[in-house]
């Protein structure tokens, strides 16, 4: 298996009107973009496939990721309803099919060999994982046969996941940033804003360039302009000092549901 090729994507989290959604991934794809994010949890599976399909962009050109709800973890509900995710999507197979979140019906030693088989099957090229300490993350390493792709977690300049960017070299995975702008905050952050103005962009173009440049994939969410302005964080080499400026920035509060996510601190 080829290793996967990761770039900044469209996260799709939140775009629940099925003809915006399918709306934004043509655009997306046409600005550039080859890599959109979806999940069971979104429940807009079949918006992003209807994009995909009505996009010009050749499928095997876009990497496809999806992620089995929490509550779908038990071995036969991950074997079904991947099927029923690939059925929404249109697709045969996806790149990349995550653990969404390590709890509900999670059982490490149950859970994980389902992964291996789907990808066995040729349901998904690549194994992911999403939200996990890096406990967690060691233990699946060694229960997987799939080597793990790519971990998918909540990062952005005021929660930088110094440690999980840290294993994610070690161990020659992906690091997948949602949340890239700290949910509309980082627009708002004063330093983020002087670094935009030295640098004639925005705020948005600025959080997402210190991403790539620290080896993160960045999946904003965002709806039209925003879809190909962010792109242009690609092309944006910030200056040193003004990347250091943004490592040395303040770590924020984050708010998380208890029953979720003790699990990315």
């Amino acid at each position: 298996m080829p290793p996967l090729d990761l770039s900044i994507g469209l996260g799709t989290s939140g775009l629940d009107d099925p003809e915006t959604c399918t709306d934004t991934i043509v655009a997306a794809l046409d600005a550039g973009y080859r890599h959109v994010d979806t999940a069971q949890m979104y429940d807009n599976e079949a918006a992003v496939g209807a994009g995909i399909a009505e996009s010009d962009v050749d499928r095997d050109d876009v990497v496809v990721a999806t992620k089995v709800h929490p509550e779908n973890l038990a071995p036969e509900d991950v074997r079904e309803t991947a099927r029923a995710s690939l059925d929404r999507l249109g697709l045969d197979r996806v790149d990349l099919l995550y653990v969404h979140w390590p709890i509900r019906a999670y059982d490490p030693a149950e859970t994980l060999p389902v992964f291996d088989d789907l990808r066995d099957a040729g349901l998904t090229d690549h194994v992911g994982v999403s939200n996990f300490t890096p406990e967690l993350l060691r233990e699946a390493r060694e229960i997987l046969d799939a080597p793990i792709a790519a971990h998918q977690v909540e990062c952005h300049p005021r929660f930088r996941q110094s440690e999980l960017r840290e294993l994610a070299a070690e161990f020659d995975h992906h690091l997948v940033g949602y949340s890239p702008l700290g949910r509309g905050a980082i627009l708002d952050d004063p330093e983020i804003a002087a670094i935009a103005e030295r640098n004639d962009t925005s705020p948005a173009v600025v959080a997402l360039a210190w991403a790539v440049d620290r080896g993160i994939v960045p999946i904003p969410k965002a709806r039209g302009d925003h879809v190909r302005e962010n792109l242009r964080a690609v092309d944006l080499d910030l200056p040193a000092s003004d990347l250091d400026a943004i490592d040395a920035l303040d770590p924020g509060e984050r708010e998380i549901d208890p029953d979720d996510a003790a699990w990315n601190r």
